[in-house]
């Protein structure tokens, strides 16, 4: 008889997530004063005011559960976004849901549909329950193909992922390839499209996906207050489909799962329309500073509609990103998603910017 506990097979076809590498790690390591994180698409210019101040004062409420409903926050939702509130789910964070939406959706050997390379958590969730992922490769300059991703369903497909903009491409799917794509899905496959990153959308053929939401088309959009809201720190996300689809998340949701803190900060930030504003601004003048050096440094790189850019560094990539981190520069290495000689930068402040692109300039030219 073994003495030994087996954990469920499945594990084995699952990788734990690598975040990028905090700053503190990274100073204690290289004994480093000066350290920039251009690694995990954060906000660069903090988070929102009116959530903080929100924080604050919920601190003597402390001793209280928060409440399991998320009540004010699906409110304050529904009020911004021109949705019912029984069509909004409130998870911590956007990872939280991609794993709700696995375990109320599939079953062993189901499939799930993933454009390639995008967000690790889709594989994950679908690893955990059991299921396949069928990767669709994007085409040439990370471009979406319809056809293809239509063409790879089959009687066990449960779910299709659509991460527009695309983490870490920063490409994405216009609302005419949405029409067409949801004209030909059939109506037991349930498509996700996650816009984590759709406040920094400039493309005028771009949708976030609630519209269809809003006509209760079978879609859940995934939302997060973690990217332009600047609220990471205390991780809130939310989804969006017909009541139908947030019924049957609700079942496997835990009850407490986002604290009081979390909850004033989010409600405060959605009407911090001025904070979203700057973040936008900011973030356009970042991408504009570094395309200009991508091009000075002959470097390729895929024109974004987010706050990361993907960059070709080519065969020498993984050293450069390592040298990088010698200077103090946190980048993400390509190669886990598949693409071994690029790295995805995210946009800093304007000075945060200028400390990669002397760092890199200085490596390139050695």
């Amino acid at each position: 008889m073994s003495n030994q506990i087996k954990p469920r097979t499945v594990l084995k076809n699952i990788e734990p997530y690598t975040p990028g590498k905090p700053i503190w790690e990274l100073q204690q390591e290289l004994n480093l004063d000066k350290v920039v994180k251009l690694a995990s698409n954060e906000n660069p210019f903090g988070p929102s005011p009116k959530g903080v101040e929100a924080i604050s004062s919920q601190l003597a409420e402390l001793n209280r559960y928060p409440d399991a409903d998320t009540v004010e926050i699906k409110q304050a939702i529904a009020t911004s976004l021109d949705v019912k509130q029984e069509q909004v789910i409130v998870t911590n964070g956007a990872d939280e849901l991609i794993t709700l939406i696995s375990e109320a959706f599939l079953e062993k050997d189901d499939e799930i549909i993933v454009p390639s390379p995008s967000f690790s958590e889709y594989d994950f969730g679908a690893h955990i329950m059991g299921a396949t992922v069928v990767p669709v490769p994007f085409e040439e300059g990370f471009q979406f193909n319809v056809q293809k991703l239509v063409d790879a369903i089959t009687e066990r497909t449960k779910l299709l992922y659509l991460c527009s903009p695309n983490n870490p491409t920063g490409t994405y799917l216009s609302k005419a390839d949405l029409d067409q794509l949801l004209q030909a899905v059939p109506k037991d496959v349930l498509v996700v499209l996650d816009g984590a990153y759709s406040h920094y959308a400039t493309a005028d053929d771009y949708t976030d996906g609630i519209e269809y939401v809003r006509e209760n088309q079978p879609i859940l959009v995934l939302q997060t207050f973690s990217k332009i809201y600047g609220l990471a720190g205390v991780r809130v996300g939310f989804g969006i489909a017909p009541k139908s689809i947030i019924q049957s998340i609700l079942k496997v949701k835990e009850p407490f799962n986002v604290n009081s803190l979390a909850q004033a900060a989010a409600k405060a930030a959605i009407a911090d329309e001025e904070h979203v504003q700057k973040s936008r601004k900011g973030n356009l003048a970042g991408c504009e500073q570094l395309y200009q050096a991508f091009q000075e440094l002959n470097l390729d790189f895929t024109k974004t509609q987010s706050n990361f850019i993907l960059v070709k560094l080519g065969p020498d990539a993984e050293s450069t990103y390592n040298k990088l981190l010698e200077k103090g520069v946190i980048v993400r290495y390509g190669k886990g998603w598949g693409l071994p000689e690029y790295v995805r930068v995210s946009v800093g402040t304007k000075e945060e910017n200028l400390f990669f692109i002397e760092s890199l300039t200085s490596i390139l030219d050695n």
